[in-house]
């Protein structure tokens, strides 16, 4: 095992309330879609399912398929 220490992030992440380094543990999600992330919920609310995040430009069906295990909006 390659244990780095308590610096994990679990999952999965609440898409809703995450922070930018949290969102970035996500695979594919970069400083830039993390912070789109972060821009869309200030502007729309909080997203109401996790679908919704495919609103986010640059997050397409493909990318959601690799991140739809790994994110939530309840607590």
């Amino acid at each position: 095992g390659g244990d780095s220490g308590g610096s994990e992030v679990s999952w999965p992440v609440n898409i809703n309330r995450a922070s930018a380094y949290e969102l970035q543990s996500l695979p594919g999600i970069g400083e830039q879609l993390a912070q789109r992330i972060i821009e869309y919920r200030m502007h729309h609310g909080p997203f109401a399912r996790i679908d919704d995040i495919v609103n986010v430009e640059g997050i397409g069906e493909s990318r959601f398929e690799e991140i739809r295990d790994k994110i939530t909006v309840v607590d």
